[in-house]
C-alpha cells in the first residue's frame, strides 16, 4: 500500500457517503431517493436496471483498465486493475475521483511521448470529475438529488466516449 493515511482519508470521507445512501431507507418519507425508483420500475424491473448498471460499470471500468495498459509503465500513475474499486460501494463514491484523475494525468503524462494524444486537451478530467461530483451530490433526497443523477449520467457517458477515442488513439500508437 502506497499511502496508508490517503487509504484512511479515503475510507473516512466514505463515511457521509454510506449516510446519504442509507438515508432513504432510514428516512423513505423523504422526498426522492433511491426508494422512489425502486417504487417506479417495482421489484423485477430494479433488479434488471441495477443489474444492466452494473454491467455498464462493468464495461466502463474494463476501458479505463485498457487505457492504463495502453499507456506506457512511465507514464501510468496507478496500476490497470485499481479501477475495479469502482465496486466497492460505499467507498467507490471517493475512490472514482482518483481513479479519473490517475487516469487522466496518465495519459497527458502518456501524451507528451505519444504523437496519437497531441489532439486531447483535458485529458478527461473535466468530465470525469463532473461525473464523480455530480454522482455525489445526487445522494441527495430532493431534486437537486435528481437532476444531479441525470447530470451524473450524462456526464459519464461523455466521459466514457472520451475514454473510448483515447483508447483508440492509443491503440493506433501503439
Amino acid at each position: 500500500m502506497k499511502n496508508p493515511s490517503l487509504v484512511l482519508l479515503k475510507i473516512f470521507l466514505s463515511v457521509p457517503i454510506a449516510f446519504g445512501l442509507a438515508y432513504p431507507f432510514f428516512y423513505p418519507e423523504a422526498a426522492g431517493g433511491i426508494l422512489d425508483e425502486f417504487k417506479v420500475f417495482g421489484p423485477i424491473g430494479t433488479v434488471i436496471a441495477i443489474a444492466v448498471f452494473l454491467m455498464l460499470v462493468f464495461f466502463y471500468a474494463r476501458d479505463l483498465m485498457r487505457t492504463l495498459q495502453l499507456v506506457s509503465p512511465e507514464s501510468r500513475k496507478a496500476p490497470p486493475k485499481s479501477v475495479w474499486l469502482m465496486f466497492l460501494l460505499p467507498y467507490n463514491f471517493i475512490e472514482d475521483f482518483f481513479i479519473v484523475a490517475n487516469v487522466a494525468n496518465s495519459l497527458k503524462a502518456e501524451a507528451v511521448v505519444n504523437s496519437g494524444l497531441a489532439h486531447f486537451k483535458s485529458f478527461g478530467m473535466v468530465s470525469g470529475i463532473g461525473w464523480c461530483m455530480a454522482q455525489v451530490i445526487s445522494l441527495i433526497p430532493n431534486q437537486i438529488g435528481a437532476a444531479a443523477g441525470v447530470l451524473a449520467m450524462i456526464l459519464w457517458i461523455w466521459h466514457w466516449i472520451f475514454i473510448r477515442r483515447a483508447n483508440r488513439a492509443l491503440g493506433r500508437h501503439a
